[in-house]
């Protein structure tokens, strides 16, 4: 990258929060989300997490080499931040160990960014610090794939269809009539997974997403098959329901035999025999193309906040 080039480059903030076994994941994927979606226009990532996160060595290792002191952030220039969560550990949103650290990013992403996007945990705790929303907990898991439909207008679905797929996996939800009453604008709505993508301006654009458009074609499997190894190991009470929309026909049953099993022969060495499963099929990655588009449109505006800024300058 040239110096003007260098000059020229949206920063870009990621605070990567996702537990361990996700963290390089994580990152990866949206390193190569932007990649994509920024095209030729310069841009530069800069990393971050959350002091209090729970870490194991090697992850607290991997961090202290590879990502920025969290504190320097309060004294940075970023032009977008982008917040994912992190498994909650703790009955409520405000007794986990970083909500004091979390709370202060959401009101400084307020004075300092042009657009922050939040991304499923951290769009919940970002609406309840904001709004005191609080979240609805499912029965069971939400995990799958599912449809979208447009219900709002914003320059960042410049492009979108009308309907368009989106992974989702949580165990709670943030009501659509509570944020509407709220006066979060609502983007896009699914039948079964409920508010996908809403959105809040006002001293910044604040994105919420609570589904995963940066997620790769194995993410839900390998998501689900850790939940069926907490199963078999008793960690959780019951077994995981397999992802909606997800597996096709041949997979969902060798899946559904192996949950027979399961829960006869329950015992953790049997994840071993976890059935091999392909999801890089002609329906992989379905979202892509949507992500892309919502990315780029982000970054878009970004950067024409930016070209504004610099006028008001001169």
């Amino acid at each position: 990258m040239s110096a003007h080039d260098e000059d020229d480059a949206l920063v870009i903030g990621l605070v990567n929060n996702m537990p361990d076994g996700a963290l390089k994941a994580t990152e990866r994927q949206f390193r190569e989300l932007l990649a994509s979606a920024a095209g030729n226009r310069p841009y530069r990532l800069r990393l971050f997490s959350l002091p209090e996160a729970v870490r194991g060595e090697a992850s607290r290792a991997y961090i202290a080499d590879n990502y920025e002191k969290f504190s320097s952030l309060w004294s940075s220039r970023l032009d977008g931040l982008i917040v994912t969560g992190t498994e909650p550990r703790t009955a409520t949103l405000a007794e986990e160990p970083y909500w004091g650290s979390l709370t202060k990013l959401v009101d400084w992403a307020q004075e300092h960014t042009a657009s922050t996007i939040w991304s499923c945990l951290a769009a919940h705790a970002a609406v309840y610090h904001l709004d005191g929303i609080g979240r609805r907990k499912f029965p069971e898991k939400l995990s799958g794939v599912f449809d979208c439909a447009r219900a709002g207008a914003h320059r960042i679905l410049a492009g979108a269809p009308d309907v368009w797929c989106i992974p989702h996996s949580r165990s709670n939800d943030l009501p659509a009539p509570a944020l509407s009453a709220a006066r979060y604008q609502i983007l896009s709505m699914s039948e079964l997974a409920g508010a996908d993508m809403f959105i809040k301006e006002e001293k910044s654009l604040f994105v919420f997403l609570q589904g995963h458009p940066e997620y790769d074609p194995d993410s839900l499997l390998r998501e689900y098959q850790r939940d069926v190894g907490r199963f078999l190991r008793a960690e959780r009470e019951t077994y995981p329901q397999m992802p909606r929309g997800y597996f096709d026909a041949g997979t969902t049953a060798a899946l559904a035999a192996f949950r027979a099993r399961a829960l006869s022969e329950r015992h953790g060495d049997l994840l071993a025999d976890f059935p091999t499963v392909d999801v890089h099929g002609p329906a992989a990655r379905a979202w892509r193309p949507h992500a892309l588009r919502i990315y780029s449109n982000w970054l878009s505006l970004l950067a024409q906040s930016r070209r504004q800024a610099h006028a008001r300058a001169l």
